[in-house]
């Protein structure tokens, strides 16, 4: 069944309209189920002004739906998708502050660091959120939050979390992998794993630091030859001796 609100039998007037090309002014047609159209004078591609994307700004099935998605959609659903994650992270550790608050912290150093390393956003982010979900699940069967064990019990939570939610496979599994060793870097890593392991090593230091204060040269011990990235070296550097 096609959704109604692209179906042409449900049409109203104005669903072919004119609208002016956002670079060289001229009108360009638009049909309504048009996501975007090029510009037949100035070869500018643009999304179709009056369409509302609604449920496709986060349903898996989008593209079968309408078709290709514009940029500006992709960019709304990685933002809605690392948002619902964030908040099944939250419900899932219910009053546990202490986690919820350590993963949001990895999360904000997370998108820092990104943003001056690179990597997938979306992969980076839904691993910071979600790299200690595997602890409830351990201190249960085994009794301990040591590492071994919530590698071993996050990836099959994270994976029934991210496929509720619509996530794509390739994510899905990334991030799977990342959450499985987060305490074990391999000889070779991604940089996708490098920048959640040096978020999460600043949320540590900073949880030891909350425990008790580090003096300085403990401090630079810590820092010195634990970061994977530059950016995560230099953003510890600036929270931590400044």
């Amino acid at each position: 069944m096609k959704c109604p609100g692209q179906d042409s039998r449900f049409w109203k007037p104005g669903a072919i309209f004119e609208t002016e090309c956002p670079e060289c002014e001229k009108p360009v047609e638009f049909f309504k189920d048009d996501t975007m159209r090029r510009c037949p004078r100035c070869g500018h591609r643009f999304v179709n002004p009056h369409m509302d994307f609604g449920c496709a700004a986060y349903c898996q099935y989008a593209e079968q739906c309408i078709g290709e998605l514009p940029p500006e959609l992709l960019a709304q659903r990685q933002e809605l998708m690392k948002d619902r994650i964030a908040m099944e992270m939250k419900k899932y550790f219910g009053r546990d502050f202490k986690r919820i608050g350590h993963a949001t912290r990895v999360a904000r150093h997370a998108e820092a660091i990104a943003a001056a390393e690179g990597g997938d956003m979306a992969v980076i982010l839904a691993a910071a959120y979600l790299h200690d979900i595997g602890i409830p699940e351990a201190e249960r069967k085994h009794g301990s939050s040591g590492a071994r064990c919530q590698e071993g019990e996050g990836p099959p939570i994270a994976r029934d979390l991210m496929a509720k939610l619509g996530a794509h496979e390739a994510l899905i599994d990334e991030v799977c992998d990342i959450i499985g060793h987060h305490h074990h870097p391999r000889d070779e890593e991604s940089l996708n794993f490098k920048v959640v392991w040096d978020a999460d090593r600043i949320a540590n230091i900073e949880d030891k630091q909350k425990e008790k204060l580090i003096n300085r040269e403990d401090m630079e011990r810590r820092i010195k030859g634990k970061f994977f990235t530059r950016a995560g070296q230099k953003r510890a550097e600036e929270l931590f001796l400044q």
